[in-house]
């Protein structure tokens, strides 16, 4: 290829290369046409049935012996021969293969995954669509109003993470890095969270002004996420991304020519971040809660908060806490930081540092609930206890880094006011035996 671009052109036809590893089928053998163990591509994204790969065996060169061995190998790693995965899901898998060390042991059920992943991506831009209406035009430029809620707030600053990630390490190469952030972003972010949240701002007995906010975040977070992962994912990301509405004189023709998002500092906003991660953790423990003690009616719930950071944010979201909690969560009080005396007759979950979460339930339960503090609290002091052994031995305050020191300084505190909150439950629990 090099000679021929010489010849033809007199220039190389390349200025870079980029090596990956070698591609081993799922039981770590390479893939050799002597083994008949070669998967072809096009068969991954156009799908083929098991009887279909047992008959290429036979158009090539294969022994008797070497083919009845991958007939074997193809039953056990294709039993219902390969679906059809699409292209899109197959770069996703190839490019989230390249750490840079080790062979890639190519695994079919990765593909399944990712070919599950670009659904996710179209139903997510199905959903926003239909909330949008066909009325809508986003604003002309990806900006905040200033009208934004936590939750729009906080998903603008994590897509504005991920824009950093996938720029930084596009252009370093590290392109399993890129599809891990982007992976993260679409799944764990954007889909399992934002929009999920979306659908309370979104209610008809909304403010029309809050309406219009939500579905502004929500294109803005859609589209900019599209973007992002147009290089990996071409052809799914096209086709969505000419369904959406333009913003004001945008005639962009084709995602291939928009943009690529970059990190903005408008949308840096690391307090939201804080914030609705401490929703988001209450939330997820009340329903954890509720569904350890098998809770199918409403129930109140008590949240104590211990620093007034914490008792602001989540008495301000307490509407968002009850939503995202389930159907089951009742009325929901939030305690002051100044309170030190636990509700009776209530089962204590720590969310974090800044909060707990307790709900009332039976004598048995009680019971119950005692003895799993109690393993938690032998956690809890085994944690401390070790913090204390790194933090004591000799010289370690001038040898580690400072932010190094401040985070072991920080897991140790945690670890002390955890131990102390399960003690005091402890007692609390043994004192409703009495």
């Amino acid at each position: 290829m090099i000679m021929l671009g010489l010849k033809m052109t007199g220039k190389v036809p390349f200025t870079e290369v980029y090596c990956h590893s070698l591609i081993r089928d799922s039981e770590g053998r390479k893939m050799s046409k002597s083994l008949g163990n070669v998967i072809s591509p096009v068969d991954v994204i156009e799908g083929i049935e098991l009887q279909a790969l047992h008959d290429k065996l036979k158009q090539g060169n294969l022994a008797e012996k070497e083919i009845a061995a991958a007939t074997r190998y193809q039953k056990k790693a294709f039993p219902k021969g390969i679906p059809e995965c699409g292209t899109d899901a197959l770069r996703f898998a190839l490019v989230s293969y390249t750490t840079g060390g080790g062979d890639i042991n190519f695994d079919i059920q990765v593909i399944y995954g990712y070919r599950r992943f670009c659904n996710k991506i179209y139903q997510a831009t199905r959903y926003v669509l239909g909330k949008l209406g066909d009325d809508f035009t986003p604003q002309a430029t990806a900006s905040k109003t200033g009208k934004e809620s936590l939750s729009e707030r906080w998903i603008l600053h994590k897509f504005n993470n991920a824009a950093k990630l996938a720029n930084d390490n596009l252009e370093s190469r590290d392109f399993s890095v890129v599809a891990s952030a982007l992976y993260q972003y679409w799944y764990s972010q954007l889909c399992d969270v934002f929009i999920e949240n979306s659908k309370s701002l979104l209610q008809p007995d909304v403010p029309a002004e809050v309406q219009q906010s939500a579905k502004e975040t929500l294109y803005t977070a859609l589209e900019g996420a599209l973007t992002l992962i147009h290089p990996i994912m071409p052809f799914v990301t096209e086709e969505l991304w000419q369904r959406l509405p333009r913003r004001p004189n945008d005639e962009t023709p084709s995602i291939m020519k928009a943009a690529y998002p970059e990190y903005n500092p408008a949308f840096d906003d690391v307090a939201a971040e804080t914030a609705y991660e401490l929703i988001l953790a209450t939330s997820k423990t009340i329903r954890s809660i509720l569904a350890e003690y098998d809770v199918k009616v409403k129930s109140d719930i008590k949240i104590q908060t211990y620093d007034a950071t914490s008792y602001k944010t989540v008495s301000d979201e307490v509407h968002l806490i009850k939503s995202l909690g389930g159907k089951y969560v009742g009325e929901i009080t939030v305690l002051e930081p100044e309170n030190k005396t636990p509700p009776p007759g209530c089962v204590l979950s720590v969310v974090s540092a800044q909060a707990a979460v307790y709900l009332q339930v039976s004598d048995e339960v009680r019971l119950e609930q005692e003895e799993k503090a109690k393993v938690s609290l032998a956690k809890a002091q085994e944690v401390v206890k070790r913090q204390l052994g790194i933090m004591g031995s000799a010289g370690w305050k001038d040898k580690v880094k400072a932010e190094v020191r401040e985070l072991e300084e920080k897991k140790l505190r945690d670890a002390q006011i955890e131990a102390a909150r399960l003690e005091e439950h402890i007692k609390g629990l043994e004192n409703l035996k009495i």
